[in-house]
Formats: C-alpha cells, sequence, structure tokens
C-alpha cells in the first residue's frame, strides 16, 4: 500500500464514507490524511470518533469513481464541500446527499422537487445490484454512542486501534461494527458488521492509496459479502476512485 504521511491533520473516510462509501464511511468514509493521535496512553473511543467525524466534514473534493462487482462497472462522482457529501449515478440519474452532522447523519435522495430522506427499509437495499447498501453510505455506526478501544492491530503494516461499536437500535442492519483506525493518519482502514446474531457479514479493507494534488486519497476499496457463520466470501466488491 502506498505510504502515508504525517504532516497534515485532514481525515479520509475512506469508506466514504469510510464508509464510504466508509463516507463516506463506507466512503465514508474517501480521502485518506492525518488525525493526531497520541499513542500512549490510548485516547478513548469517542475521542477518535470525534476526530474522525470533525475532520472528515472539512473535507473539498470534486472525483471521479466506480463501484466494480463481477467485472461491472458503475461510475459515479464523488463532490465533497464540507459536511456535506454527493455521489451522483448516471443510467438511471440518481443522486444521494450524505450530511454529516454533530450527532447524526443524514442520507437524503436528490430530486428536482429537492431532497427526502432515505428511510429505514431503503437503507437496507442494494445499490444498483451491488452488495454495497444505502446503509453503508450513511455511516451511522460513527455515532452509535457504545464504543470501546479493543487493542492495537496492524492493517497493511498500518498501526492501528481497534474500536467495537454496538448498534443503539435493531434499525440498523448491523448489531456492531469493528474498526479499525490508523493512529497515525486517522484513516478507517477496516470495517466488519455483524448482523444481529453476530454473525460477520461483511468486510470492507482499504486496499491502496494515491496522492492527488498534495493529498492522500483512497484508490481502491474491497468489500466483501460473507455468508454468516462462516469466513467463506459470497461476493466482492471494489469501490475505486480516479483523478
Amino acid at each position: 500500500m502506498t505510504k502515508m504521511r504525517s504532516d497534515a491533520c485532514l481525515l479520509s473516510f475512506g469508506f466514504r464514507h469510510s464508509f464510504v462509501i466508509c463516507h463516506s464511511a463506507f466512503v465514508i468514509c474517501l480521502t485518506l490524511a492525518s488525525v493526531c493521535m497520541s499513542a500512549e496512553p490510548a485516547p478513548s473511543a469517542k475521542d477518535i470518533l470525534d476526530s474522525v467525524r470533525m475532520i472528515e466534514s472539512r473535507q473539498q473534493i470534486d472525483l471521479q469513481g466506480q463501484l466494480r462487482q463481477d467485472e461491472v462497472g458503475i461510475p459515479f462522482r464523488l463532490v465533497q464541500n464540507g459536511p456535506l457529501i454527493r455521489y451522483s449515478f448516471t443510467n438511471p440519474d440518481e443522486t444521494l446527499q450524505l450530511r454529516l452532522g454533530e450527532n447524526s447523519s443524514r442520507l437524503d435522495l436528490v430530486t428536482d422537487a429537492g431532497t427526502e430522506k432515505v428511510g429505514v427499509s431503503k437503507l437496507q437495499e442494494q445499490i444498483r445490484g451491488t452488495i454495497v447498501t444505502y446503509g453503508d453510505l450513511a455511516f451511522k455506526f460513527l455515532y452509535w454512542p457504545t464504543a470501546r478501544v479493543l487493542s492495537e492491530e496492524n492493517v497493511r503494516t498500518r498501526k492501528c486501534w481497534k474500536l467495537q461499536l454496538r448498534a443503539a437500535s435493531r434499525e440498523s442492519q448491523y448489531s456492531n461494527v469493528l474498526l479499525w483506525v490508523d493512529k497515525v493518519s486517522g484513516a478507517l482502514m477496516r470495517m466488519e458488521g455483524y448482523d444481529w446474531n453476530a454473525q460477520l457479514v461483511k468486510r470492507f479493507e482499504v486496499v491502496s492509496a494515491q496522492k492527488i494534488e498534495g493529498r492522500w486519497f483512497l484508490k481502491q476499496m474491497r468489500i466483501e459479502q460473507l455468508q454468516p457463520g462462516t469466513n467463506h466470501v459470497q461476493a466482492r466488491a471494489y469501490l475505486e476512485i480516479k483523478r
């Protein structure tokens, strides 16, 4: 993976998010950058998540990307203006807007008539037939109040804080999420989502990064859907960002 520097206090939400798609996440959750966090003592989970949300909401980006699954590429445009992140798809046209608030996030469908909140049932739906759901783009887990730091682990040679976050209600598609946050950069390197039977069902992981105009951005993220109760990958997709 491309080497990431720690000379700026900016975030990537990888997935995005990260998620985000890590964010935006799950994209949102898409720019790789730096959050300043000391190694000892370990910061609290709240401090880590506060930093992720605060710095992610300051990004200004305009990039092209695609969701790729089974050799089918689905192009999109990603535009972020501070706390507002837009994903624009074509054929047919569809624009999603993620607003990163202080206490929650909100995913809207943008139409000529205005914006309409994406409902709980639609959050479970897949985007363009891929394994990525609308809920994955919403990065709700970044706001879950029950979170703790489990340990320190390496992801692709990067030293990370490993966090566990528990859902506040059954409206979420995941009962809990494991999150790996780069200790130097603050990037969301990996996310694992568990169903309400506590079985792993989806995994997001940053594969590579790229430098564009002096800033680090996500280049490729792998998304895997797993058969519950096993480590068998049922489907695999990639979120790829281009210049």
